[in-house]
């Protein structure tokens, strides 16, 4: 596990924080992320392409449109006006549906968590944890003043007995 998470760490995806707190680099994963939302929009664009090419009926004439149609797929928005013919290129279109909704979800979900901050905690639970260690430590200091006015109490009660 802590292999796992070093892993994770040196991966830039996110740090651990001296509280235990995990800190993402949004920056990063949407980077990644728009990497990723690309590459499956070329690649299965591409693969749509091939399968429906040179097919009489099919509205899948260039590669523009199997790009085009990747794009609608991924963001459910499906004009009808290009669509697939082929059970490859359905398949294909299949998997965008899947992933490009996830992929855009996400980077969408980062996207407004960094610009308006709904759900960063995180500052929050660090400004609290570090007020936390403040008050122990001033806390103990305290005991530890007390201990010795305590001592010093017995002392000046044993010695006027």
């Amino acid at each position: 596990m802590i292999v796992v998470q070093k892993a994770m760490e040196k991966s830039h995806l996110y740090h651990v924080d001296e509280f235990g707190i995990k800190n993402y680099n949004y920056g990063f994963i949407g980077f990644i992320s728009l990497i990723l939302f690309l590459s499956l929009n070329l690649s299965l664009g591409y693969i749509t392409y091939q399968a429906e090419v040179g097919l009489e009926y099919s509205p899948v004439q260039n590669y523009s449109d199997a790009i085009w149609l990747m794009v609608m797929s991924s963001t459910t928005i499906g004009f009808g006006d290009v669509y697939p013919i082929t059970f490859i290129g359905r398949a294909s279109v299949f998997i965008m549906f899947i992933l490009g909704i996830g992929i855009l979800g996400g980077m969408g979900a980062v996207f407004v968590n960094k610009i308006f901050g709904f759900a960063d905690t995180n500052i929050k639970n660090r400004e609290l944890r570090k007020q936390n260690a403040h008050i122990i430590e001033q806390n103990t200091k305290i005991t530890e003043k007390l201990n010795k006015l305590e001592q010093q109490i017995d002392n000046l009660i044993k010695r006027a007995d």
